[in-house]
């Protein structure tokens, strides 16, 4: 996870990664969309190979690199777990269900046993 994060986190990676998710590229096709060098570009897509985010494959004398999104999910699960979207969703489904059971007791009550709770 900690490769992955390291990959991840210089700009010109993340943008190599958005140019792979929509097609396979050569090294050099990469390297034309920046103003960076290619050598440098061959650093960042050896990064990327080393993390495991990009497989690259020898066709002529071209090499073609793929986006591998696999090694991103125990990143995203960390980064769920640590947002704790899941924990609020527990927390008002039980709040939830708590003012159905409330009401669905008041009403079964009947209408005096309301008014004397909100008069005492």
């Amino acid at each position: 996870m900690d490769e992955v994060a390291v990959a991840i986190a210089d700009p010109v990676r993340r943008h190599i990664l958005t140019m792979l998710r929509e097609e396979p590229l050569s090294a050099g096709d990469i390297a034309q969309r920046f103003t960076i060098s290619r050598p440098a570009v061959s650093r960042h897509l050896r990064v990327l190979r080393d993390s495991g985010l990009v497989r690259d494959e020898l066709v002529g004398r071209r090499r073609i690199y793929r986006l591998d999104a696999a090694p991103l999910a125990p990143l995203i699960d960390w980064l769920t777990g640590l947002a704790g979207t899941d924990r609020w969703a527990r927390h008002l489904d039980a709040l939830e269900t708590e003012v159905y059971r409330t009401r669905r007791e008041r009403r079964s009550r009947g209408p005096a046993a309301h008014r004397r709770e909100n008069t005492a």
